[in-house]
This record gives structure tokens, C-alpha cells and sequence, in this order.
């Protein structure tokens, strides 16, 4: 039989031993010894990366490992920074044929809709898309044209506000199209449109974003200087695009044709707001435009086909070069969830048509986080910023590289996934009789 002393003992035992599963591995200390650190900001050395509380504490050539450190022996590897999805859709969409898994989209506008508060973090395509080397995605709402504010998480957590970088980094705009041809839902039939009847209803559509950036700042200045007996109603939407309209976020504007590009610079340039081209598949058409403005552009779909008959069929593999020499800075997205996995490739495709490869390392890291204004946190190897590492046997951008360690926030992540646990199964399977 156990006495009181005993009992506050084991009581004071188990105490100990569950405040040390309940803390979290970022809170270890973590040494990457003797591998190629390829720390982005600066040149390539073979040293160390120590990692504390989620961030890295140091890192060279002549660091050493703290007593008690968790190490991993990166020696005949290479440590790269965790690479960034910079446009997508993981965590808001699962299954395409499966409607109850698309959260994404909206209808209507919904330009204080957070991204990150329908992101599921048990999607099954997280891991997969953190094993070959992501570590951090942008993810962004679409619909609108007003489509809400994209958000930048971590692939790794249990909860949104475990995986939360910044709830936003700027509000979705969809650029509207100027089409002859649209779909009549009424007949479920292609009905074609006049050129002049086109040209009026994307005015009119150009001149409704203008109304709301003059009505989110007519609110702004309602709201801040409404005296004590005086209430503005609250308007969530108008609040959101008045962050814009005061340059606090970017407008993130989706547009692909060369006269979309255009008119969007224009429009920012005309109400004064800070503006990154997302997708822009005629981008490197205005190239000169783009760097005169500077204006970044986060591409989209570089491993594509040409759209129009006269393009070269190597427009989209060439394009991040392009953008590139004319000083546009570019990040790459796959703009969706289920390829994201494939990100480095899209890099890879562009190296292969002219982009440095320094330049394609840069745009996947620390120039996606410079285009998003987290390079404070993410996107190189420098002490101070998060740890979110990894360490391969090659360059992340070659397809047969293997990506040997995930740190994410300073933890080393499992890299199993339902790939990787089918290939096992599968791979198993007895020779039939």
C-alpha cells in the first residue's frame, strides 16, 4: 500500500513526465551537422544549422552543436530553406468531384473572407505535398471578383493556429475578362457577344471596383473620425478592401490575358495601391511594364501548353527567364492542391529555358517571401528566422533527389503519407500463383 508521501511522489512523476510529452518538438534543440548549406541570402558552405524553439539560432561553417542537441548528420547532403508554394489551394479543397470538400470559392464578393479559417488541417494532401520539400503555402480563395484574403500557412499542425504564418497577405481580386463568348446558364448554351457589348460590360465591371475602393475609403474616413454620439455600421467587406486602399495588404489580382496585366497596373496605379500579378500567363508579353512599375508576379502553370495559335511553343517554359532579365521578381504557385507536390518541377522547367538556377532557388524561397513581406521569418537560412528546413541528397529542383528530412517551425516532420503507405502496400503485394 502506497502512503501520501508516495502518492505526491508518483503524482509529482507523472507530472514531470506529461509536462515533457506535452512540449512541443519545436521547443528542442535541433543541430544539422556537416552538411552544404545553401542558405539562399548568401554563398553555399559546409557547416551547421542549430535550431531552438522553432527558430534557427545560428548557422556557418563554424558553428558547433549545443550539449544535448537532437542531431541530424547531414554529412554528403545539402540544406536548403523550406521551399513556398506561393499560390494554391491546400487545405480548402480535398476531393474535386466531392463538392462537400471545396472550400475555396464563394459566391459573391467576399473581400473579408479569411482563407486560413476553412483550411482542414487533415487533409491528406498536406503531407504529401510537405514530402517533396514544401514547407509553407500561400493559400488563396477564388470566386468574386472580390474573392477574399489568402493566407500563408505552415504544412505541419494540428490546428489552423498551429499551421497560422499570417492570416493575410493581401486581398484577392479576379480580374474580370473582356469575352465575347460567355455561358447562358438560362439556355445551358455558348452565347456570342458583340465586341462592343463585351468592351461595355468589363468597363462597367473595371468601374465597380473603382466604386468600392472610393466607398471602402469614404468608410474609413466615416469610421475614424465618428465622434462619440455618432455610429458607422460595420462592414466587414468595406474594412477589408480599406486595408488595401490604405497600402496595409496588396491587391493580389489574378489575370492571365496581356490587356488584363495592363489595365490592372493602371487601376492600381490610379487609386495608389500596391499590386502582385498572380498567375499571369501573358506576364513576360509586358515584362518591360512590369519592372518599370515594379510590379511582382507569382506564375502560374509554367509546365503548360500555349493558349493561342501564334504563341511559341515554349511561351510558358520561357517566361520566368524572361520576367526574370527584365527585373520583374517572380515566385512560383501551382494554383491549386492536388499537384502541389510538383512545385520544384515547374522551377525545374524554367531553369531548362533559360532561368538561372540561382534565380529559380531564390524564387521558390526567400523571393517568394519578399513579394509576400514575410522574408522577416521565412525564405533563408539566417539566424533569427523560422526553421523551416530541409535537407536532401541533391537539388531540390532535380526529380530524383530525395528529400531526406522535413523541419518544420523546428520539428522534424514525419514524411509518410497515403502515397508513400500505398507504394508500401502495393509494393508488397505476393507474386499471383
Amino acid at each position: 500500500m502506497i502512503g501520501a508521501s508516495g502518492r505526491i511522489v508518483a503524482m509529482g512523476v507523472l507530472a514531470l513526465a506529461l509536462a515533457a510529452f506535452a512540449q512541443p518538438a519545436a521547443a528542442q534543440t535541433l543541430a544539422i551537422e556537416g552538411g552544404t548549406v545553401h542558405p539562399v541570402s548568401g554563398a553555399a558552405y559546409t557547416g551547421t544549422v542549430v535550431v531552438r524553439d522553432g527558430v534557427i539560432e545560428a548557422a556557418g561553417p563554424s558553428v558547433a552543436a549545443p550539449q544535448g542537441a537532437q542531431v541530424i548528420d547531414a554529412r554528403g547532403l545539402h540544406v536548403y530553406p523550406g521551399l513556398f508554394n506561393a499560390w494554391g489551394a491546400l487545405g480548402l479543397t480535398e476531393i474535386g468531384s466531392i463538392s462537400a470538400t471545396q472550400d475555396q470559392a464563394e459566391l459573391g464578393d467576399t473581400p473579408h473572407l479569411l482563407a486560413i479559417e476553412a483550411v482542414h488541417p487533415a487533409s491528406e494532401i498536406i503531407p504529401v505535398t510537405r514530402e517533396n520539400g514544401i514547407t509553407h503555402a500561400l493559400t488563396a480563395p477564388s470566386g468574386g471578383p472580390w474573392a477574399g484574403q489568402a493566407s500563408v500557412i505552415l504544412l505541419d499542425g494540428w490546428t489552423v493556429e498551429e499551421m497560422e504564418v499570417e492570416k493575410s497577405v493581401g486581398v484577392v481580386l479576379e480580374w474580370p475578362s473582356l469575352a465575347t463568348r460567355e455561358f447562358d446558364f438560362s439556355t445551358f448554351s455558348v452565347r456570342e457577344k458583340k465586341f462592343s457589348e463585351a468592351k461595355r460590360d468589363y468597363d462597367r465591371t473595371v468601374d465597380e471596383l473603382a466604386d468600392w475602393i472610393e466607398a471602402s475609403r469614404q468608410y474609413d474616413h466615416a469610421r475614424s473620425n465618428a465622434g462619440s454620439g455618432t455610429a458607422v455600421e460595420q462592414d466587414h467587406a468595406l474594412e477589408a478592401v480599406a486595408r488595401v486602399a490604405r497600402g496595409e495588404l496588396p491587391l493580389l489580382v489574378v489575370a492571365d490575358r496581356a490587356r488584363a496585366i495592363r489595365d490592372a497596373v493602371a487601376f492600381a496605379e490610379e487609386h495608389g495601391l500596391r499590386l502582385v500579378v498572380a498567375s499571369g500567363r501573358d506576364a513576360a508579353k509586358e515584362a518591360d511594364l512590369l519592372a518599370e512599375k515594379k510590379v511582382p508576379v507569382i506564375l502560374n502553370s509554367v509546365q503548360a501548353l500555349p493558349v493561342e495559335e501564334d504563341d511559341p511553343y515554349d511561351g510558358p517554359f520561357a517566361a520566368p527567364g524572361e520576367l526574370h532579365r527584365a527585373g520583374v521578381p517572380i515566385a512560383f504557385g501551382t494554383f491549386d492542391a492536388s499537384n502541389a507536390r510538383a512545385l520544384p518541377y515547374e522551377a525545374a522547367t524554367a531553369v531548362a529555358y533559360g532561368l538561372e538556377a540561382e534565380a529559380a532557388l531564390r524564387a521558390l524561397t526567400l523571393g517568394a517571401a519578399e513579394i509576400l513581406g514575410l522574408d522577416d521569418r521565412l525564405g533563408s537560412i539566417d539566424a533569427g528566422k523560422w526553421a523551416n528546413l530541409i535537407v536532401a541528397d541533391g537539388d531540390p529542383l532535380e526529380v530524383r533527389t530525395t528529400v531526406r528530412h522535413v523541419i518544420v517551425r523546428g520539428r522534424d516532420v514525419d514524411l509518410s503519407n497515403r502515397h508513400s503507405r500505398s507504394y508500401e502496400l502495393y509494393s508488397g503485394r505476393p507474386a499471383p500463383p
